[in-house]
């Protein structure tokens, strides 16, 4: 018989301060000895009487840790002999606390796809500060939250069947109509309802189009530089992604006399080429659209930034523009009110409609159903528009703020020119660093953007990073810019010394 004695007591520390009760303290560490092979099997443990006199607790403390442990395996009673750890944990091997090593050496741990997909995602900075110079942040102090809580209030009590229930694979009806209605009138897409689909944002729907349409090893089309999660999206369904080149036109069509096989779709950002911010030209539109006719192709059109334009023409969406239709759109409320909300949509030909619905319901279910009837609300009422043309000023009013900035304390570092649109500015280098390590660098000292070479497939650029300008308030810009460049000399002076 083994007795665990003074050792296990000496290995039992009850905290009385703690939010966690007493007994569920005792049995945590109890079952840590067990696990781990400090207390052994066949042990025999002191008597609850033992255990209350010497950790000064109550009887019913340490029997409600007893029966917790003899419930789950860990311990057995023997009439009139006491309590031993079970042998149900004979043939287990004591499990040790380890460091687990890092994702990328652990061979076996993912996929060779994931494996891929970890080592190409880029930094995604999430900085708790409000204000920030990530470029997809938003101005959060701008987010109508009167409104979107009334909104939510009015459908959060419901308890019938479309509220509580598992909702339609296509989304919420009245929201599908509102998106239609919307759509139409800002983009001109000319869509019914019944081509909508609700997503969990423009990320679901990616995902949900690559598992749709197409087979590993299909070639995809994207820009280069390009928006990076469609490309990891495709990816991820073991696709080979080919970078076409942009210019002030935009994307660049492939070869036709290329060698390679015609790829099966394309992914472009026509509205505001991300992340260069080019709007593609219409001759540019009608080439695209005659490419996908010819290769019997798909566009997969991400739309994002679209509404967000402060000057210039806003051209007509693809999807608008195709008869044959192989266009699709995708489109997001996470820029134009809040990425949290996670709700987006697709717009689909007819005949895509039911198997994008389908396929989403098993990749993932549609968003919360109080939030799409708070969106559908939101948009029907006139919300949106509204808050649309508040922001569009405030976020023309923070652009001027940043580059004025800019051109006072680091125009020696960085060239920056205005936007028509969206929600940053490329910061180009003045000097050829790798603009990577600059952003790291940055991000050591507090101070966020993304990288271009990040959106890099195989195209040389100059460096350059991405600086939003959207999360800043326009009277703080100089401040926050200041502590850019205050970053920026402690980076390079770390760097020269190294």
């Amino acid at each position: 018989m083994k007795s665990a004695g003074g050792r296990l007591l000496a290995g039992l520390e009850l905290d009385r301060a703690a939010a966690q009760p007493l007994h569920q303290q005792l049995y945590a560490q109890l079952r840590t000895q067990i696990l781990t092979g400090s207390v052994p099997n066949g042990t025999r443990l002191p008597s609850t009487r033992t255990l209350v006199t010497e950790l000064g607790v109550s009887r019913i403390t340490v029997v409600s840790a007893f029966e917790q442990l003899t419930a789950e395996g860990f311990l057995r009673s023997r009439a009139g002999d006491g309590t031993y750890v079970d042998t149900l944990w004979s043939d287990a091997a004591p499990q040790r606390p380890m460091s687990r090593p890092p994702l990328s050496e652990r061979g076996a741990a993912t996929s060779s796809r994931g494996t891929d997909l970890f080592s190409e995602a880029p930094n995604a900075w999430a900085p708790a500060e409000t204000e920030s110079f990530v470029a997809s942040q938003v101005a959060s102090s701008a987010f109508p939250a009167a409104t979107w809580k009334r909104l939510l209030g009015r459908h959060a009590g419901r308890t019938d069947p479309r509220a509580i229930g598992y909702s339609d694979p296509h989304g919420y009806r009245p929201l599908r109509e509102a998106i239609a209605d919307y759509v139409n009138d800002v983009r001109g897409l000319g869509c019914t309802a019944d081509q909508v689909v609700v997503t969990s944002g423009a990320q679901q729907a990616f995902n949900v189009l690559a598992v749709l349409l197409l087979d590993a090893g299909d070639p995809v089309v994207v820009e280069d530089p390009g928006h990076i999660s469609g490309r990891l999206a495709f990816q991820s369904q073991g696709c080979p992604v080919r970078g076409v080149p942009v210019d002030d036109e935009g994307a660049v069509l492939p070869d036709d006399h290329d060698d390679a096989a015609p790829a099966r779709l394309a992914c472009l950002t026509p509205a505001r080429q991300h992340p260069l911010g080019i709007a593609m030209s219409p001759a540019r539109r009608a080439e695209w659209i005659a490419w996908a006719q010819r290769n019997g192709g798909w566009i997969v059109e991400d739309d994002c930034d679209s509404e967000l334009r402060y000057r210039g023409k806003l051209f007509p969406t693809l999807f608008g523009l195709d008869l044959s239709r192989q266009v699709i759109t995708v489109g997001s409320f996470s820029k134009v009110l809040a990425p949290s909300i996670r709700l987006g949509y697709c717009v689909l030909p007819e005949d895509l409609v039911e198997p994008f619905a389908s396929a989403s319901s098993v990749i993932g279910r549609p968003p919360a159903m109080v939030l799409q009837m708070a969106l559908a609300d939101f948009l029907s009422e006139g919300h949106l528009h509204a808050h649309l043309r508040r922001t569009r000023r405030l976020y023309a009013a923070r652009q001027d703020a940043l580059l004025e900035a800019i051109d006072h304390q680091l125009s020696h570092r960085i060239e920056a020119a205005p936007v028509d649109a969206g929600l940053h500015v490329m910061g180009w280098l003045r000097e050829p660093v790798d603009d990577i390590e600059v952003a790291r660098g940055l991000a050591a000292g507090g101070v966020y953007t993304y990288p271009l070479g990040e959106y890099r497939l195989t195209r040389q650029l100059p460096p350059a990073l991405l600086i939003g300008f959207a999360g800043t308030a326009e009277e703080h810009m100089p401040q926050a810019v200041g502590r850019m460049a205050a970053a920026w000399d402690r980076w390079e002076h770390v760097t020269a010394g190294s």
